[in-house]
């Protein structure tokens, strides 16, 4: 009976802190983002945005779906993107949807990598520029092999609030914390039952190969997968707190934090993009492939660097 209630008084100081912790930082960043919203800063910001659209193949009204998934999230790119009622290809809903998948919710996102101990400068080039690359390879190879010219089958119905007011858009927000901290709360239960029955140990031995090659340590091998699966703000939370409490070295967190910037919630958001038009082969596929490709790069650029110089430019250590 003692054993069955220290496990609950764990497992619910490890719900606490591990939602106060994504709380403490998505709250305040939440609320900026609306106020440039309302003051027009997602226009100007796609307006920026129109001749890059134009380098990898897209139309430039597109540039103002980017804008506001960066700032925002795909759902709200998405609504943008159905409004504007365009007829694209296959091809261009493709490349977009990819840079959609790479670069969004940076405010949020950034922030969270950046609690891990990860260089800010250091997300941004890896999610902005890394969708911008992804973007530019993908227009070249589908040029130059006439691939995916048929015309994309929108999918997507979206649900037009009808409230628009700042309570309604208040009450979203709330019910949007309420789904993290069920969605939190389930993990955390569901790794604590995997460490008791041996599972996460196997699921460890099984995934270490693949991982080795990444650089991410078997320490941060579960809560990698997590956000791999369900996505940063879950498994980078996670990998906060461990971080903090010193179970995961920072030259490991920061692989898993990489990895996890360019490949995060791979299922629901492959599944919203497809919704598009989007080609399941590119934005699932490709994705993985361009990621994994791109972080063992990094991982081994890293490892052959000082670690002075690494923990000033790319990572600092947060254990406490």
């Amino acid at each position: 009976m003692q054993a069955v209630q220290n496990f609950f008084k764990e497992l619910t100081r490890d719900i606490l802190d591990v939602t106060f912790t994504l709380f403490k930082i998505m709250i305040p960043i939440i609320i900026i983002i609306k106020v440039i919203e309302e003051m027009g800063g997602i226009v100007l910001l796609s307006e920026w945005l129109s001749p890059i659209m134009e380098l990898v193949g897209l139309p430039k009204e597109l540039g103002l779906v980017w804008a506001t998934t960066i700032l925002t999230n795909i759902y709200a790119g998405l609504i943008v993107f159905i409004n504007l009622d365009m007829s694209l290809s296959v091809a261009q809903v493709s490349i977009l949807g990819s840079m959609m998948l790479l670069a969004h919710s940076l405010p949020i996102e950034a922030a969270i990598a950046k609690k891990a101990g990860v260089n800010l400068i250091a997300t941004l080039v890896i999610r902005i520029g890394g969708s911008l690359l992804l973007a530019w390879l993908l227009n070249i190879s589908y040029q130059f092999g006439d691939f995916l010219n048929q015309p994309a089958v929108t999918l997507w119905q979206t649900e037009t609030s009808t409230d628009t007011s700042y309570l309604g858009w208040g009450l979203d927000q709330v019910k949007n914390f309420g789904i993290i901290f069920v969605v939190i709360a389930a993990l955390l239960f569901t790794l604590k039952i995997l460490k008791l029955l041996g599972i996460e140990k196997l699921m460890a031995i099984l995934l270490r190969p693949f991982l080795r090659i990444l650089g991410v340590s078997r320490e941060a091998t579960n809560l990698t997968i997590i956000g791999i699966t369900l996505g940063l703000s879950f498994g980078g939370g996670l990998l906060i707190s461990e971080a903090k409490r010193g179970h995961i070295a920072a030259r490991d967190v920061f692989t898993a934090i990489m990895l996890l910037n360019l490949l995060h919630s791979l299922i629901e958001d492959t599944l919203l993009i497809m919704l598009i038009g989007a080609d399941f082969t590119t934005i699932f596929w490709g994705r993985l492939v361009f990621s994994v490709l791109v972080v063992a790069l990094i991982a081994q650029l890293t490892k052959r660097l000082d670690d002075h110089f690494c923990e000033r430019y790319f990572y600092r250590s947060v254990a406490q």
